[in-house]
């Protein structure tokens, strides 16, 4: 980074009104400025200057170092005070602030814009979203790609980069990341962890891999510093990222039923591990140097997708499946609080933002985005493309054209709009929706060899 800060030493004759000496060199260009520039006294000073307490709340989405000047700072508890005098958000706390806002631009927002590009080559069936950035990546590219979504979908190589399998390694399987690192799960039958460091503008082409290879791996999820892989062989193998071994090898199910979904919470000390094959959940929490296992859990259809939710009262299990049903369970009873049919096609992906124990945002082979009440399953509402809409296309320059990503990516603006809960869709609004992320009043889906899309709710 300090290489592209440095210009070159020119001579000025003293005096003024007088030019540099070598006034026809092109001045070298500044790299863009880092999102940690300013010190917290400096962040402070310029969030003092907000007089709305929605803005504060935006600003401390931003990243982890703006949230904690926003929440340990004094401007957010006189803001705080001065709104809560006037019976504005009496009892709510940030947390419940936050998950209000974001539910009300789902129902509310008069204005739903979707983008959509196309990121890849081949097909899309991954996306993890943090801190308004998108990573993708696809089981057939040899690329994992991170974009902003917060204005431009400018492909950003130049800050955050492009990350790229080496050739022998395989396929990718599975990735999350944090941060300063992607964390990956790479190759088909000998699999094995890899780590891309983020480190300001520099990209990381080669990866740095943890020892040794294990059974076929199928799934990974991470929660810093362990990764858990899911195996063809029935067991979740927990990498420590620190000393890159592996630190457990958990026995989740019978070697016949291969660990397909992977969902980790961490609490305290304790690492909880659900593990999805078949038609079952297991769920297991790992201590030092032992584990237990805690629940057991059954359903009718073969599952596809996971998602936990600790937030609540209750420590909440949501599971879809390929006959198209979405299930709920409550881990402190094992105890099934409702089940819901969507359709006739498979679930392929859900979540839920952060700390929001209110909607669940459901996606499948029918193509359609469902909102769901987390705590009746019912089918709050469902979004689809507004095909009376014309479509609006801009070109952003992309800094790179390599593993099949266009120099100048074409945006196209559409409009997606709500539909009642019982309305009959006829024919696919989209394609399969692969992958979804949810993020504050966004939400990211992929659609196979198709496009990434981000819905706005403005």
């Amino acid at each position: 980074m300090s290489s592209c800060l440095n210009y070159k030493s020119q001579s000025f004759p003293s005096g003024r009104g007088f030019a540099p000496a070598s006034s026809n060199k092109k001045r070298p260009r500044r790299g863009p400025p880092l999102i940690n520039a300013l010190d917290p006294d400096a962040l402070s000073a310029v969030f003092s200057s907000l007089d709305c307490l929605s803005d504060l709340l935006s600003c401390s989405l931003v990243c982890r170092a703006w949230r904690t000047v926003v929440t340990k700072g004094k401007c957010f508890n006189v803001l705080y005070r001065k709104q809560w005098e006037v019976g504005i958000v009496r009892g709510v706390c940030f947390e419940e602030m936050a998950g209000v806002m974001h539910r009300d631009a789902l129902l509310q927002s008069p204005r739903i814009n979707v983008d959509q590009w196309k990121g890849h080559s081949g097909t899309i069936d991954q996306c993890r979203m943090k801190d308004g950035l998108l990573l993708t990546g696809s089981t057939r590219d040899k690329f994992m790609r991170l974009w902003s979504v917060e204005e431009s979908y400018k492909c950003d190589y130049d800050f955050q980069g492009e990350y790229r399998l080496p050739v022998d390694y395989g396929p990718l399987v599975g990735f999350d990341f944090d941060e300063s690192k992607i964390v990956g799960l790479v190759g088909s039958e000998n699999s094995r962890i890899c780590i891309w460091r983020r480190s300001g503008m520099t990209t990381i082409s080669n990866p740095f891999k943890c020892k040794g290879t294990f059974p076929k791996g199928l799934c990974m999820s991470y929660c810093d510093p362990e990764a858990v892989v899911g195996c063809a062989d029935g067991t979740a193998r927990v990498f420590d990222m620190y000393s890159s071994q592996c630190s457990h090898i958990i026995r989740m199910h019978d070697p016949e039923v291969p660990v397909t979904c992977i969902g980790l919470s961490d609490e305290g000390s304790r690492l909880s591990i659900l593990a999805a094959g078949g038609s079952s959940i297991t769920v297991s929490s790992v201590l030092t140097p032992d584990h237990e296992f805690a629940a057991k859990l059954h359903m009718a259809g073969e599952i596809k997708t996971l998602s936990y939710n600790p937030c609540g009262n209750d420590r909440t299990v949501f599971a879809g499946s390929r006959n198209g049903y979405v299930y709920s369970w409550d881990l402190r009873t094992c105890g099934l609080l409702w089940e819901t049919k969507l359709s006739q096609d498979a679930v392929c992906s859900m979540q839920h933002r952060r700390n929001d124990a209110t909607t669940l945002v459901v996606g499948g082979r029918d193509g359609v985005l469902h909102l769901l009440d987390q705590n009746t399953g019912n089918v709050i509402t469902k979004f689809i493309l507004d095909t009376s809409y014309c479509v609006l296309s801009s070109t952003k320059p992309a800094s790179s054209s390599s593993g099949g990503c266009p120099r100048n990516m074409v945006i196209q603006r559409l409009r997606g709009r709500r539909t009642a809960p019982d309305a009959k869709i006829v024919s696919i609004p989209a394609p399969p929706i692969t992958c979804l992320a949810v993020g504050m009043k966004r939400i990211i889906t992929t659609h196979g060899n198709d496009y990434i899309r981000t819905w706005k709710f403005i």
